[in-house]
């Protein structure tokens, strides 16, 4: 069976993007499943953040640089999709950048983060724009909003949640709060999970956020090795027009 394929993007850094790919791929690591991680970003974040785990606990899933793939990146990705469960794609914070293009042309579902600022929901617009344009090659593309450092008490919290639910784009109902393990994590090259019981509130919402992602792709089916080249050649063709 082809690997569910998630890509994580964003056009604003620091929004979270790393944060998501490496927890929710890491949980579903832990609970028994082939996971490949494709670090999509030139800053490598998310090869770094695995390269800190220690050789007795080494971060639960694989880790492949692909940075500088860019238009191509759908292609390599296919050459994993038989070979794991999981696949997911952390993007560069830029859709000007090519990647992020080529990453959404093979992925059954595109997660968004963004804390909750007017900076991120203005940067949210360009990402949606591009998720539109995608859909007219990948027409079964899901796309939702996830919220980060989101604190469900302040008032511009809940401005944010009522704003974005008018894209079009529906919001995850599990966010991640602020708290301090998402920022530890990375130091120990693992998930929340490894930092024991002062992170039981962070695991319990990367559990729950990791459940709800399951469940969207079990609704949706992967779209299989099929569909993800139809798609591919649909890019190339268009690629191949433009520079007639």
């Amino acid at each position: 069976m082809s690997a569910h394929i998630v890509s994580v993007a964003n056009q604003k850094g620091g929004s979270g993007k790393t944060t998501l790919v490496m927890q929710i791929g890491g949980t579903l690591g832990l609970r028994g499943s082939r996971v490949l991680i494709v670090d999509a970003d030139p800053q490598a974040t998310a090869t770094r953040w695995a390269a800190a785990a220690s050789d007795t606990a080494p971060y639960p899933a694989a880790i492949a640089g692909l940075s500088a793939a860019g238009e191509k990146v759908h292609r390599e990705v296919r050459k994993y999709i038989d070979s794991y469960d999981f696949i997911f794609i952390d993007c560069p914070p830029s859709i000007e950048s090519v990647t992020p293009k080529s990453a959404l042309l093979v992925s059954d579902i595109v997660l968004v983060p963004l804390m909750p600022s007017p900076p991120d929901l203005w940067a949210s617009a360009g990402m949606v724009r591009l998720i539109e344009e995608t859909r007219a090659v990948n027409e079964q593309l899901k796309a939702f909003f996830v919220l980060n450092q989101h604190q469900p008490n302040r008032i511009l919290a809940g401005e944010v949640a009522a704003i974005l639910n008018q894209y079009g784009i529906a919001v995850m109902l599990q966010h991640l709060g602020n708290r301090e393990p998402y920022r530890q994590s990375p130091l120990q090259g693992g998930t929340v999970h490894s930092l024991g019981a002062r992170a039981a509130a962070a695991v319990a919402e990367v559990e729950a956020l990791t459940d709800e992602l399951i469940a969207h792709l079990k609704e949706k089916g992967s779209h299989g090795q099929q569909f993800k080249e139809q798609a591919s050649t649909k890019a190339q063709h268009r690629t191949a027009s433009a520079h007639r």
